[in-house]
């Protein structure tokens, strides 16, 4: 039957497009519930997209060896069978590089999911090329890496002893107060970067505290809380 599929008819063509949608579908649908820039349909037309570019080389090699042959035997034309599913892997590079996006305290965001976007549309060439086999041992890494791996990695992050915060407060002189508090929780601050944040018309320093945690009991949340609780601290946020 496997052999059978992977004959270039018309029915095999049809299945190999469902299969590439349907498991972009899949990848797609754990993203579109964390809110994801690239969601269950990008991610589903990017691994169709990808077939199509698989099956319009197999077609266009079919049509050389059949119909264009006495063409193809006059103007002396060579076929690349690759070539175009090579373009694929490099569009996806533009769409993917749009995922990507320069938040606060000089972060990235969206590497994940141009990542998962550029596997995507690997899985669907897979597909259009009729190797069902790597497309089905993909699909069950991605959805490992992208669904199981997630929560041990939140959990991994939560564990860290090394803590980043990013605080904003009211005057520069608070600086002290901050550093006492966090120390009183059982952390060594390593490094402060100080920088300013425009809200509102008015300038507000802001400063990046760096910190290891030195007591076993002493969580994220703890610190998060206790600095969150000064009158002087407007916002605070834990870099990722």
């Amino acid at each position: 039957m496997m052999e059978t599929l992977r004959e270039f008819t018309f029915v095999s063509v049809a299945i190999r497009l469902v299969l590439a949608m349907i498991a972009g579908g899949v990848i797609g649908w754990g993203r579109s519930k964390r809110e994801q820039a690239a969601g269950l349909r990008t991610y589903m037309l990017a691994s169709i997209g990808a077939a199509l570019c698989i099956l319009i080389s197999l077609y266009e090699y079919e049509m050389i060896k059949g119909a264009w042959a006495p063409i193809v035997a006059e103007v002396g034309e060579k076929f690349d069978a690759s070539r175009v599913g090579t373009q694929a892997i490099s569009g996806i590079g533009f769409l993917a590089a749009g995922t990507i996006l320069s938040v606060s305290h000089q972060r990235l965001s969206g590497l994940t999911t141009a990542a998962g976007l550029f596997a995507s549309v690997c899985m669907g060439l897979a597909c259009g090329a009729g190797f069902f086999e790597l497309v089905i041992v993909t699909l069950i890494m991605m959805i490992l890496v992208l669904e199981i791996m997630y929560p041990l990695e939140i959990l991994y992050k939560r564990k860290a002893r090394n803590v980043t915060l990013s605080v904003e407060f009211d005057s520069i002189n608070s600086i002290g107060q901050i550093s006492d508090v966090i120390k009183g929780e059982g952390a060594r601050i390593y490094d402060i970067e100080v920088e300013r944040v425009k809200k509102k018309g008015e300038h507000h320093p802001s400063a990046i505290f760096s910190m290891k945690l030195s007591k076993e009991n002493t969580s994220h949340s703890s610190v998060l809380s206790a600095v969150a609780a000064l009158s002087c601290v407007y916002a605070i946020e834990e870099l990722r």
